[in-house]
């Protein structure tokens, strides 16, 4: 797979202006550093912070070093379009996103309740940004300037590209490709697809001329000529599908030593029927067989099933999920299509993933480390978060059903070089106020995925699988840890440094292939408590997961202890766990549960199953069926836990030692025949009692403690308690 690198292009006229210290943010501080105008304006719901993990830096960074002149209007007043006129028009095109969260993921809680805060806003100040906020933004553009191209972006635009479920509203929504009209979408981290866009439209191509840029979705009214469309639907049949006849056993069945019969014209399983192959008629002539050459698969498109046909029909639209899902292999994928009312919303392949080398220009550039000084000393959860960690890669293999990193990201690894990680570090220790010599991260999406790739670069482009790690590891991934854990000795040496902590997940199943790696991790990284996501405990759910089964968890939990114990240190592993995910049944909750009190587990946080656009847990939640599998009329239901009162349930069986949970537990258990486990003994999962006030659980480094409160009787026959 080739492409042109990202930092070979000639850079753009206004490269003589120089680098900001800051990316501008209002028309005094353009006037400082001598620009008349912007050439691209970044509309982000996110306060604006330069730093790499903030998306709007990324991009800005990266533009400005192409030559362009880039101003930010970062979380501006929705209610009408004065604030996106702020710093005058810009002369190429607005760049519009959401932020690094899907704006309703923000702003709402998997119980479809308004959070009271916002971690990407000074002082977590809630209501900064609008629900759907490309939407809302693309509008104010559209009305502040409606000449100037319109890009959208970001992990909202990207998991909307085709239609898609939306939980909040609960219906199939149209692209928002066709909601936002934008004039081109960039899906996936579109560094690659951005810079060439770019210099194309300063160039003088119109944005609408601009179809042939991988990563990017645009507006079609028509297939172009020289392209085949191949129907999703004869890929991967959504329907009964009916045995196909053998050609080769078209003759009639007789019985042993006897004439063919008509009525013997099929078999019915018996060991005395033989097949009598017809005799040709005489002079009949063979028919030469010409195979068609192989389709040149470039030009190639699959069409998915039409906007209105999966709003009518959940199967389809898990069908549809589904070969979304497999078309995404930038090795093989084809371009898709989907048609909406009159219009084609078509997806170019996914982008080509970056190079070392690409991903060190990324992460290199000159960024300020730091809040922009607009926001004074405020403070900046996501930020304080983040201000101290190091991101070395990204993209997941993992394939976890209800995470939405490799629809977004992809699955082939970009990992940075050494030197560029340890040089950020360095940064970190030298700019960044308030360190103390504590690096709370060397991660990315997930921790030990680091330079690990398939052996074989001809099998990686023509995979199609989910997972390279479900079912089982595959046998063709190099599980080698030695990178990475050169990387962390490295780190840990540099002056300054006094520790260095991985907070991202760690793929355990992954981890305990490479010993040495878990007794580095452990001996070294890890702060007292390492969290971990078994996800669930029972082996059906784990399947709709795509994640691995406790045997992987126990394993590592053995290599756990041992390097903690070998160096005399102890250390906790927090399991982490989804509640009401689809597949789960009250049963499987409950199971849960007893795992979790066997093991003397009592979690504070619990994340419930919410369902973002495009994961292929969401299509099964929406659906009730499992897209995993061809998805058929006649296929298996998978339960879905959607109403309200399940999810509470589901959510209290992980939480059992709440005593606030408790009497919805016990009226649980009563209906599900399992009054047995309630009681006064460490057998029981939860008291007859309750308490006379339920006070909350405190938490102590990590510990859940129950504060001691005065029980009260609730069940005749039970012995009392003062």
């Amino acid at each position: 797979m080739l492409a042109k690198p990202i930092h070979t292009y000639r850079p753009y006229w206004a490269k003589r202006f120089g680098t900001a210290k800051m990316l501008p943010m209002t028309r005094a501080e353009m006037d400082e550093l001598g620009w008349d105008s912007c050439d691209i304006i970044l509309i982000t719901g996110d306060c604006y912070i330069d730093h790499p993990s903030f998306g709007m830096a990324l991009v800005g960074r990266l533009l400005e070093a192409q030559g362009f002149r880039v101003g930010i209007i970062a979380q501006p007043d929705w209610q009408n379009a004065s604030a996106f006129k702020a710093l005058g028009k810009p002369n190429l095109y607005f760049g519009v996103t959401a932020g690094n969260m899907d704006s309703m993921v923000n702003r709402y809680t998997a119980d479809r309740k308004i959070r009271s805060d916002d971690a990407y806003t000074p002082d977590a100040a809630p209501n900064k940004r609008p629900d759907r906020a490309v939407l809302v933004y693309s509008q104010r553009c559209r009305e502040a300037y409606s000449d100037v191209p319109l890009v959208i972006g970001s992990i909202e635009a990207s998991l909307r590209r085709i239609a898609h479920y939306d939980y909040w509203s609960d219906k199939v929504r149209r692209s928002i490709l066709v909601d936002s009209k934008a004039d081109i979408l960039l899906y996936g981290n579109a560094e690659r697809a951005l810079v060439e866009l770019s210099h194309r439209i300063a160039k003088g191509e119109k944005v609408s001329e601009i179809q042939d840029i991988r990563g990017t979705a645009f507006l079609r009214k028509k297939i172009p000529d020289g392209w085949s469309e191949i129907e999703s639907t004869k890929l991967d049949r959504p329907g009964t599908v009916d045995k196909v006849t053998d050609p080769y056993e078209m003759g009639l069945y007789s019985k042993a030593g006897g004439k063919a019969d008509a009525s013997c014209a099929t078999p019915d399983g018996k060991s005395d029927l033989t097949l009598i192959k017809p005799a040709l008629p005489a002079g009949t002539k063979a028919i030469e067989i010409v195979r068609k050459p192989k389709a040149d698969r470039a030009k190639q498109v699959v069409r998915l099933p039409d906007y209105e046909a999966v709003l009518q029909d959940p199967v389809l639209y898990a069908h549809a999920s589904r070969v979304l899902h497999l078309e995404a292999n930038p090795g093989n994928a084809r371009a898709l299509v989907q048609r909406h009312g009159d219009r084609e919303v078509w997806l170019n392949p996914p982008p080509i993933p970056l190079t070392t080398k690409e991903m060190d220009y990324v992460y290199d550039m000159p960024y300020a480390r730091a809040p922009h000084p607009i926001y004074n000393n405020a403070k900046i959860p996501a930020w304080e978060m983040i201000r101290f960690s190091v991101n070395i890669m990204r993209g997941c293999f993992g394939g976890c059903t209800f995470c939405s990193i490799t629809e977004h990201e992809g699955r082939i690894i970009q990992s940075r070089s050494e030197a560029s990680i340890l040089k950020e570090v360095e940064e970190i220790r030298d700019k960044v106020d308030g360190f103390t010599g504590v690096i709370s991260d060397l991660g990315g999406p997930t921790a030990n995925m680091y330079r690990i790739a398939c052996k074989s670069e001809k099998i990686e482009q023509s995979c199609r699988k989910l997972s390279c790690v479900y079912p089982g590891i595959c046998e063709n991934l190099n599980t080698d840890h030695s990178a990475l854990i050169q990387l962390y000795r490295k780190a840990r040496a540099i002056k300054g440094v006094k520790k260095i902590l991985i907070g991202s997940g760690l793929r355990y199943d992954l981890a305990v292939k490479s010993p040495e790696y878990v007794k580095e991790l452990v001996q070294h990284h890890v702060g007292g408590y390492l969290k971990i996501a078994p996800e669930h405990s029972e082996a059906n759910v784990l399947s709709k997961m795509m994640k691995p089964g406790m045997d992987a968890y126990d394993e590592f939990k053995v290599m756990f202890e041992k390097f903690s114990a070998e160096a005399g240190k102890k250390q906790y592993l927090i399991p982490y766990f989804i509640a009401a995910h689809p597949g789960t049944t009250d049963n499987d909750m409950l199971n849960l549960a007893l795992w979790l009190k066997k093991y003397d587990f009592k979690l504070d946080q619990v994340q419930t199953f919410t369902p973002t656009p495009m994961a292929m847990a969401t299509a099964m939640y929406h659906s009730g069926k499992n897209p995993l599998r061809k998805v058929t009329a006649d296929s298996d239901d998978v339960p879905i836990p959607k109403a309200g009162n399940v999810r509470k349930l589901h959510k209290a069986f992980i939480r059992y030692h709440d005593p606030n949970n408790w009497p919805m537990l016990r009226e649980a258990l009563q209906k599900m025949g399992r009054a047995d486990l309630i009681g006064n003994s460490k057998q029981h999962l939860i008291p007859a009692w309750q308490p006379l006030s339920s006070k909350p659980i405190t938490t102590v480094r990590g510990e859940q403690l129950e504060r001691t409160v005065r029980p009260r009787r609730v069940v005749e026959g039970k012995r009392k308690y003062s």
